[in-house]
């Protein structure tokens, strides 16, 4: 079939999914993960695995899009009020799904040490696509929403500070000498820190040419131009395009008084490449899987969910943070997708022999978290009543200009 047909027909399932679950109230995104899941090998096999090779680059540039987007959430000065809460946070609720997934593998199941420490690195990372558009479609605002994304966010980065720590470990356990301490520690200083520093000239860059754009058309197609050119040199680089795109954004957001132009007009080309995205997101999970994944798969999923759950509530307690975020935040970091995927490439590589376990296991995982991870989000947000907050945040914003305006005029 026609490749522009196939990507047509995926969108409009993808929309027909979208209604479905609105109907049911539920977040867009489990429509469009539900709808692929029909298209996939599980169901209609409309969607083959060449297939997926071929939308790669959408994958790609949703991806991108989506990171980009979490920087907005960085503004410095708010940082700065919640930067130590944010941090603390975010490390208790990684330890806790580590810690926690790590006992329950080799202290309770008896796993290999290897395949236990690996797979429970894995568990820390946070799919952040799903969350951020649940809270978009809800125009969510508040303490807990504020909060969610950053957190998100930062979670990547000490994800993959995990998993290289745990990859060292597990390869020296196996008794595999060609990889060591140094070598673990450069491979994460090159990777975290060229992608800062390349998100941070890429974001300098791209507010010049913001400042300079004469309109939205033109400034859109230089927004899109930079996440292309954050992307694409990552991934040539061995970077992390995901952190890179963060960094852009974070800069942007910083440095651009008016930066909420660049953010609006890459949001209003998105809304198609997102349903484009989570419904292939969909057809590719595998329902056969759930046959093999056995005991193990079920108390990794279990146990990751407990973990985040935990460690974001001591956290939260622990920096006397707000009580909705003390109780609802862990329900908001529960989906699992992109950096455990793209992690598991390493894990063939340097542990062919645990590969196919893991593999089975974190696809059973993003399954099960990506269906359900929209769900808890929307939860929260609304068990902690932020549900079309912003809103009325703007109509409050708008209402004091209206009167500053009202007040001015009546002195003229």
């Amino acid at each position: 079939m026609n490749f522009l047909l196939k990507i047509s027909i995926v969108i409009f399932v993808g929309i027909i999914g979208g209604k479905a679950a609105r109907v049911f109230k539920l977040p867009n995104v489990s429509g469009y993960l539900v709808a692929g899941l029909f298209l996939g090998p599980s169901f209609l096999q409309f969607i083959s695995s060449s297939d997926m090779e071929s939308f790669s680059v959408i994958n790609e540039l949703a991806l991108a899009v989506i990171a980009f987007s979490i920087g907005n959430e960085f503004v410095i000065k708010d940082m700065l009020k919640l930067g130590k809460s944010i941090v603390i946070i975010t490390l208790a609720e990684v330890v806790g799904a580590v810690v926690i997934v790590f006992t329950v593998m080799y202290y309770l199941l008896n796993q290999p040490f290897a395949f236990s420490i690996v797979i429970a690195s894995m568990s820390a990372a946070t799919a952040p696509a799903a969350t951020l558009l649940v809270i978009r479609q809800y125009n969510a605002h508040g303490p807990l929403t504020k909060t969610i994304l950053p957190v998100v966010a930062l979670d990547d980065v000490f994800g993959i500070i995990a998993f290289g720590i745990a990859m060292s470990l597990a390869t020296l356990s196996t008794g595999q000498q060609d990889f060591s301490i140094v070598q673990m520690f450069n491979g994460l200083i090159i990777e975290i820190g060229g992608s800062i520093l390349l998100g941070l000239v890429l974001g300098f860059i791209l507010t010049i040419f913001a400042k300079k754009s004469s309109g939205r058309d033109e400034l859109q197609a230089a927004s899109l131009m930079a996440i292309g050119i954050a992307t694409g040199i990552s991934i040539s680089l061995r970077l992390s395009p995901l952190l890179t795109c963060i960094m852009m954004g974070t800069t942007v957001v910083n440095t651009f008084k008016k930066s909420k132009r660049v953010f609006d007009s890459i949001n209003d080309f998105a809304s198609p490449v997102y349903i484009l995205f989570f419904t292939l997101a969909g057809a590719s999970l595998d329902l056969s899987i759930l046959v093999s994944v056995g005991i193990v798969g079920v108390a990794y999923v279990i146990a990751r969910a407990g973990g985040k759950m935990l460690g974001a509530w001591i956290g939260a307690k622990t920096v006397k943070a707000d009580p909705n975020i003390t109780k609802y935040l862990g329900l908001g970091l529960l989906p699992q997708g992109g950096i455990s995927i793209g992690l598991l490439v390493l894990v063939r590589q340097q542990l062919p022999e645990y590969a196919v376990a893991i593999g089975t296991i974190i696809m059973f995982s993003v399954l099960i978290y990506e269906v359900t991870g929209p769900v808890f989000a929307k939860l929260a947000i609304q068990k902690a009543g932020e549900i079309d907050q912003l809103e009325k945040k703007e109509e409050k914003h708008n209402q004091k200009k209206n009167n500053v305006v009202h007040v001015s005029q009546s002195y003229d």
